[in-house]
């Protein structure tokens, strides 16, 4: 039987239903994240990557939204270890918590509701190509303004904004859309933060260019700058820098590290997946699956030994 967490207590998958007036389901006033957890067979255990962090950065998100629950971050992690234990999962699953008004009302505001979370887990599997990278298309939907929908928070509603440049770049035969920001600088992908490789330098949009505040984007910063001694630079990036890159790749908890090989029908360097990023990527699937023992921090394990 599969469970899910679904207002206070573990119930069976299908009774974690929400009624067709809940507030936050006509609104978009939803707050939510996206987990992964790796299995590691040799170890014989499921490994939460970043589970702390990812649930403090929900809490603080669902604060700006007047959403103030009655967990804390680390109860919320032993709640999603408990989920997983009791749905006895051991491959790699996709865990998302949602946070939502509960509330049967139909006046689009933030206060005066009631907040509620969900969490489940999906069977997500490789939501890129990251063994032969994607192909981009520069789409004609800009992200959202900060003063519009803030971009660093997970809001539900937000979201229709990636769906529309995601579904137009597939339309069009391509992966996925990278997205400019109000001022036509570079901002992220749909769902993803962006990074370019340029004469051994990666360049990726400051945290004021619209753009959710990554816990990958994040790790991949430190990861370039200490382990592969490469120099990151955070600053605005123009569209062009996009068709002279000597690599792009696309980082993400669904994404991890996806190489992007074309972007608007132009290869990035040769057309395959760059040297930085191989080594890049090679070092980030080792780490998140417990196989690399300075960076065990980054995991929770979710089976006792």
């Amino acid at each position: 039987m599969e469970y899910a967490f679904f207002e206070g207590k573990f119930v069976p998958i299908e009774e974690a239903n929400i009624n067709i007036k809940t507030n936050s389901f006509h609104y978009g006033t939803a707050i939510f994240e996206g987990l992964r957890a790796y299995w590691n067979e040799e170890h014989q255990q499921l490994y939460i990557l970043f589970a702390q962090e990812h649930y403090e950065r929900l809490l603080k998100n669902a604060k700006a939204l007047f959403m103030e629950l009655p967990y804390t971050a680390q109860e919320l992690v032993d709640i999603t270890v408990e989920l997983l234990r009791k749905n006895n999962i051991k491959q790699d699953v996709y865990v998302r918590p949602i946070v939502y008004f509960k509330d049967l009302a139909l006046t689009p505001k933030l206060i005066g509701y009631t907040p509620e979370i969900a969490i489940y887990t999906y069977n997500f599997g490789r939501y890129l190509d990251t063994s032969e990278g994607i192909r981009v298309k520069v789409s004609s939907w800009r992200r959202n303004d900060d003063n519009s929908i803030p971009a660093r928070w997970k809001v539900a509603g937000a979201y229709v904004n990636s769906a529309l440049a995601k579904t137009e770049a597939l339309i069009a035969g391509y992966d996925e859309a990278i997205m400019l920001n109000s001022q036509g600088y570079l901002s992220e992908g749909s769902g993803e933060n962006i990074f370019l490789i340029r004469d051994r330098v990666a360049v990726t949009p400051s945290l004021n260019e619209h753009i959710l505040e990554g816990i990958t984007r994040r790790t991949v910063i430190n990861l370039l700058r200490n382990d592969l001694v490469v120099k990151v630079e955070e600053r605005p990036i123009a569209r062009s820098e996009l068709y002279v890159a000597d690599e792009i790749f696309l980082t993400g908890t669904a994404a991890e590290v996806t190489p992007v090989v074309e972007v608007d029908n132009r290869k990035v360097g040769t057309g395959k997946i760059g040297e930085i990023t191989k080594q890049l990527q090679e070092l980030y699937f080792n780490a998140v699956r417990g196989n690399i023992e300075r960076y065990r921090s980054w995991l929770t394990p979710v089976y006792e030994k």
